[in-house]
């Protein structure tokens, strides 16, 4: 019973990941063909980097 389990689980994690694999390729297959598609992807990342990364405090120290 443990063993059928565990093959229903290893299936589910192979089609999930197969799944994804596709999306990611017709994604890459949309940009392609459509370049706003592209730029508007570029943006995106761009945005979420500068949304994740640490926020620089510059402070002026008085001379």
């Amino acid at each position: 019973m443990k063993l059928l389990l565990w093959t229903f689980a290893a299936v589910f994690v192979f089609a999930g990941i197969l799944a994804g694999c596709l999306a990611m390729l017709l994604l890459v297959i949309l940009m392609v063909r459509f370049p706003p598609l592209l730029i508007a992807v570029m943006l995106a990342c761009w945005i979420l980097s500068r949304l994740l990364s640490p926020k620089k405090i510059h402070h002026h120290e008085p001379k």
